[in-house]
């Protein structure tokens, strides 16, 4: 059977992230873009106190496996042909995570995949590039989750360079930004912390003037809604929007001169990122002024969508 004859297959994936979870459901085809279902993301903190104590929390587990049971029956009602789970830096991290993932299957019956932050990043790669614009070609990406940090250079007929660093939202609230709002001393700290990383981890990567620099996940879509002030979450208007980083330092003023109560409500945050989000501004800003990048193209996809090409691929449904 060709490729063009083949039928979609319907899939489901899990990205079990140290903020944020995420549900997609797709039909895929090898003759087609993939085409969204159904779509959830819960901010649940899995990751939370994972870099003091280097375990999961009885109730951080307790909140994701609810949610999980929850996207079980959702996913039941769509009749998938395959589904597939992933958990990222807070279970790579914790000295618990088999007890995490026995909970999993035993009480929902999935299997989780604890991918590293290398194979994260390559599945995040197959995420974005299945939604860039025309014409890209070099792209440095830059992945900011919510304990570690991703940086991928990609460029055709070569192998994608990738380096994961261990700053994140969440860990860098954990364990500098510890006022509220943070102070001046905290904010340099996090803002050396971040560059001094960053220019560690970049070091091998060739600086190529025509390589587009591209942002996913959290952090970046997050910025862009706020630099639109969008009312609600408007993936169409997210995507590929080009956010500055003249908007990012005048976005990250904003948030870091509010404690995290004065942030609840702000023209397109969304709830419960009310606190990490001004770690997020410093990250992406000081990265930003690091590699010399005036701006970064927003993708809307990554880790999720990736997850789901993958399956695809690594499962040969669509061989003739």
């Amino acid at each position: 059977m060709s490729a063009s004859a083949v039928p979609p297959r319907r899939l489901a994936g899990i990205d079990i992230g140290t903020l944020t979870c995420r549900l997609l459901i797709a039909d895929l085809s090898p003759q087609a873009p993939l085409k969204e279902l159904h779509s959830e993301r819960r901010i649940l903190r899995l990751g939370e106190g994972v870099d003091q104590t280097k375990r999961l929390s009885p109730a951080a587990m307790d909140r994701v496996i609810q949610c999980l049971r929850e996207w079980k029956a959702v996913i039941e009602t769509y009749r998938v042909d395959a589904c597939t789970a992933v958990a990222t830096s807070a279970v790579r991290d914790a000295g618990n995570r088999d007890e995490f993932i026995g909970r999993v299957k035993r009480d929902i019956g999935i299997d989780v995949e604890i991918i590293t932050g290398e194979e994260e990043a390559r599945r995040t790669l197959l995420g974005i590039r299945s939604g860039l614009p025309p014409g890209v070609t070099d792209m440095l990406a830059l992945d900011i989750g919510g304990g570690s940090t991703e940086f991928i250079l990609d460029r055709p007929g070569q192998a994608p360079l990738v380096r994961s660093i261990d700053i994140g939202v969440v860990r860098l609230c954990e364990r500098v930004l510890r006022s509220d709002p943070p102070s001046s001393a905290e904010i340099q700290q996090a803002r050396d912390w971040v560059r001094s990383e960053t220019e560690a981890a970049t070091a091998a990567m060739l600086r190529s003037s025509t390589a587009q620099f591209v942002g996913t996940a959290g952090t970046v879509t997050a910025l862009a809604a706020m630099a639109q002030k969008l009312p609600s979450y408007e993936p169409a208007r997210i995507h590929n929007y080009t956010l500055r980083l003249d908007t990012v330092r005048e976005l990250e003023e904003i948030l870091l001169g509010r404690k995290k109560a004065d942030r609840v409500g702000l023209p397109g945050l969304e709830k419960s990122r009310e606190e990490v989000i001004a770690a997020g501004a410093i990250i992406i800003r000081t990265v930003m002024e690091t590699l010399g990048m005036e701006s970064v193209l927003v993708s809307d996809l990554g880790l999720r969508e990736g997850v789901l090409i993958n399956l695809m691929s690594r499962s040969q449904m669509f061989r003739a």
